[in-house]
């Protein structure tokens, strides 16, 4: 589900230089300066994406360097124990720099202060503002009273979860060639795990008008493929009076009058919408790709975990994905070292990966989560025999991994630049791109070079063809644009 993806750099500066309005009002020249660290998935850089909106409505100078800003907002991750670790880690940092006079206030918004609420104000005695996950105008308001030296509240609650309707306005922090699109709130799922829903609550579809509407406005701003998020994107629907399901979305997204591609993230697989393979396969504007996380192969795991059906069923999903869309790419995640869990439970997960030839996977170690039906489960995995599977199913998913990116060379593909930058050993800039197999962050890229006369058309947002050529040590394909 949702926040799966381990694999996510986090820790990310979010500002100007990178960020791109899509609606809303336009900034001043106000000198006091905001900054955002961003932590975690990609559900949770929309939630950063709305926060540096908010901001600059209220006509703050928003900057991408932290060495400009009075304000610092780290926005917050608490999906597992590293996740939150790292969030705490962040905010030390900020506010070690306020104690050295660099920053006049520190906020802390997000997952973090939704999971632990009012007792993060006594254990962080130094940071100046709370805020749980909400539409963030009142943080906006509240963080320009920081910035001009008045003090207001430390605590803002969100007064009730956010519904189906549209998010408003946001300030893009990805390149401008794709954009996330969150299509629902929340997950109803108990897997036994997982703190999601005590941190987002159950799952609330975004009606399908709202959806499209965010849609229609993304790409309007140049965005050409809109990738589908959600905690769990294919309940989708479900909720709705119209009793919708996510093939009925997917269809209406990828139909709009744009150049555009539909990619679908996050896709449980109980109750999977079947009708969303006729597009997987044949929609020129979708994505022959589903990330689709199983969490384990083995069943006595899986039922410890609290997921829906058993090993078998999962397979005998993935077996019809792949018999209805032939040319489709999976993209999993899965978990390790949960109680229980033995070798002969991770020989099926790594036969899984083989078998079904899953180069594309983000795997962590399990994390006992207060809150969750599995925080007094036992038998524990020790951390270092937990750690020693992890590193057995990433060297699996990395032969797998090389050998299907090596298929690839001697092809022609065509590929979405993402980035444009300039070559420091020698004239010319290298496009980082990805092919319509991998997705943005979390797989891997298509590089290539180009000379200057090219770069004055191949920019972020354009579809080149390429000829792959070879794969890199990072297993990146290697490839040369088609000169014709």
């Amino acid at each position: 589900m949702g926040c799966d993806d381990r694999d996510r750099p986090g820790n990310r500066p979010l500002a100007s230089d990178t960020i791109r309005r899509v609606s809303g009002t336009d900034t001043s020249a106000d000198p006091i300066g905001v900054a955002l660290v961003h932590l975690g998935c990609a559900r949770n850089l929309i939630d950063s994406e709305l926060i540096l909106a908010r901001m600059a409505e209220e006509e703050l100078m928003v900057t991408p360097d932290l060495d400009d800003a009075r304000v610092v907002v780290v926005n917050t991750c608490s999906f597992i124990g590293e996740a939150r670790a790292e969030s705490y880690a962040r905010i030390d940092e900020q506010l070690e720099r306020k104690r050295r006079g660099e920053l006049d206030a520190v906020v802390v918004a997000g997952c973090l202060v939704e999971r632990y609420k009012r007792t993060l104000v006594r254990e962080l005695p130094d940071v100046d503002l709370f805020c749980e996950i909400s539409d963030y105008r009142e943080l906006a308001k509240q963080v320009r009273r920081l910035a001009s030296g008045d003090r207001g509240p430390r605590y803002l609650e969100a007064l009730e979860r956010r519904t189906g309707t549209r998010e408003g306005s946001r300030l893009l922090a990805t390149p401008g060639s794709y954009a996330y699109l969150r299509i629902s709130h929340g997950c109803d799922h108990g897997c036994a795990f997982c703190a999601i829903p005590i941190m987002r609550g159950k799952h609330r579809s975004k009606r399908m008008p709202e959806v499209v509407a965010e849609a229609t406005e993304l790409l309007e701003a140049g965005v050409s493929e809109l990738v589908v998020v959600a905690e769990d994107s294919t309940a989708w629907g479900r909720d709705l009076d119209e009793k919708l399901e996510l093939t009925d979305l997917v269809r209406e997204l990828a139909d709009l009058p744009f150049e555009h591609q539909v990619r679908v993230m996050y896709a449980y697989p109980n109750r999977f919408p079947w009708g969303l393979t006729e597009l997987l396969r044949d929609h020129p504007r979708v994505a022959p790709y589903l990330d689709i996380p199983v969490q384990h192969a083995a069943t006595d795991v899986l039922r410890a975990m609290r997921r829906h059906g058993s090993g078998d069923q999962v397979r005998r999903i993935l077996d019809r994905l792949l018999e209805e869309v032939p040319d489709l790419t999976l993209r999993t995640t899965m978990l390790v070292g949960f109680p229980g869990e033995t070798e002969a439970h991770v020989d099926e997960l790594c036969e899984m990966i083989e078998r079904y030839s899953i180069g594309r996977l983000g795997a962590f170690t399990y994390s006992p989560e207060e809150g969750t039906p599995g925080f007094d489960m036992g038998p524990a995995v020790p951390d270092e025999v937990a750690a020693a599977r992890l590193e057995r199913v990433l060297a699996t998913r990395d032969r797998v991994l090389e050998r299907t990116q090596r298929a690839r060379i001697g092809t022609r593909i065509e590929a979405l630049v993402d980035e444009v930058h300039p070559l420091t050993a020698s004239i010319g800039w290298r496009a980082v791109a990805r092919g319509p197999f991998d997705a943005p962050e979390v797989d891997p890229l298509v590089v290539f070079e180009i000379d200057d006369a090219e770069r004055e058309v191949v920019e972020p947002g354009v579809r080149v063809a390429v000829d792959v050529v070879g794969v890199d040590d990072e297993f990146n394909l290697v490839a040369e644009a088609v000169r014709e």
